[in-house]
């Protein structure tokens, strides 16, 4: 029996996986490294994104280069993008009809049929608002589970809950940053992590106040939105951990982006993308050397 369970055995300690850090306008520092990693033929067997990290892992996963700084150029001043303008007239700051309709089905088309092609298990981490516990969803139809996508990055204060899947969600960032520990659980033994802080970064307290305020119904979440800098900073340290050790691959910024979380600036945006290009051109041939071992 032993020998006959040892092929099985081999295959899930190769499974590769790939866990996307979110942060807003940050992410677009990893849309850089993923459209180098498009370039080079790189593939995984498994993609997990939180908020920003889905949004750019999904157009990963469906093989579209170019298309996240593309988009986020073009449609940065676009007050149906996000802006203070949709916080007040619909209670999001990101547009949804827009974001996850209009951008993706007509003006710049995801390709939906390509992602279902693609071999990739992909998931979204979404903060279940009742429980106050992370929630990992398995997307296999992007078109029909967009509102898990738009959960991931429903940003506390400034979005309304999104009710998907019998839940109400939102920024998955809450309670799992950098999910990692979970697609270690899933199988996925071999990992690179794509992070947009900078090495020694540490995340500072929340004002407990505001999420009482704005959650009262909802204790286990206020609790993880406290605690959160007490979770994210013990998975960094985690991870530097690991890195060292040698059992996962992590990409990081040399130096803090220092790009706002809603930046209108297209030139900002490019600049940021391409730090994100040349840390992934620098950092490929070790990570491939990294995978194959």
């Amino acid at each position: 029996m032993a020998e006959r369970e040892q092929p099985r055995r081999e295959q899930s300690e190769r499974r590769t996986g790939l866990v996307l850090e979110g942060g807003g306008m940050r992410g677009i520092y990893t849309a850089g490294i993923l459209d180098v990693f498009m370039e080079a033929g790189v593939h995984f067997d498994g993609v997990i994104g939180v908020s920003a990290g889905a949004i750019h892992g999904c157009s990963f996963v469906s093989g579209q280069r170019g298309r996240s700084i593309r988009y986020y150029k073009k449609y940065c001043n676009d007050r149906r993008f996000m802006s203070f303008f949709n916080l007040i007239t619909t209670g999001d700051i990101a547009g949804e009809d827009f974001c996850y309709h209009k951008i993706p089905e007509e003006l710049d088309p995801y390709d939906f049929e390509a992602f279902e092609r693609s071999g990739t298990e992909f998931y979204v981490g979404c903060s279940n608002v009742d429980t106050g516990k992370p929630e990992y969803i398995r997307l296999t139809d992007m078109r029909g589970q967009i509102d898990f996508m738009r959960a991931s990055a429903s940003l506390p204060y400034v979005s309304r809950t999104v009710k998907a899947g019998g839940m109400k969600l939102l920024d998955g960032g809450c309670t799992d940053s950098i999910p990692l520990r979970p697609f270690l659980k899933m199988g996925f033994k071999r990992n690179v992590v794509i992070l947009t802080r900078e090495k020694g970064y540490r995340k500072k307290p929340e004002h407990a106040k505001m999420a009482r305020l704005f959650y009262p119904r909802h204790p286990a979440f206020v609790r993880a939105l406290s605690r959160r800098h007490i979770t994210y900073n013990r998975t960094v340290e985690w991870i530097d951990r690991l890195e060292a050790e040698g059992r996962i691959f992590v990409i990081r910024p040399r130096e803090p982006l220092n790009i706002g979380r809603m930046e209108h600036n297209p030139e900002e945006l490019q600049r940021v993308y391409d730090i994100g290009r040349a840390d992934g051109k620098e950092q490929l041939e070790a990570m491939e050397r990294w995978l194959t071992r």
